[in-house]
């Protein structure tokens, strides 16, 4: 049990946890001037369109993993 929390622990941050870090940190920008609001909301919703790609991307993944599943199965 150890073992595999030390080996978690060593691994990467997901993708998602980099979206969440870079969302929390667009929240906390207090914005000086109108291009600067600006700026922030459209980093905000260019940030939403990578969060809706990224979803598609893993629903894709994981379709793709189950029919190389069942490939593989019909195979042996």
């Amino acid at each position: 049990m150890t073992r595999e929390f030390l080996l978690e622990e060593s691994r990467a941050p997901s993708l998602a946890s980099y979206i969440q870090s870079i969302s929390e940190v667009l929240q906390a920008i207090t914005p000086r001037t109108k291009t600067d609001s600006l700026r922030i909301e459209t980093a905000k919703g260019n940030l939403k369109e990578v969060k809706r790609h990224m979803r598609r991307l893993q629903e894709r993944v994981s379709i793709l993993e189950e029919q190389v599943q069942v490939l593989e199965e019909n195979k042996e």
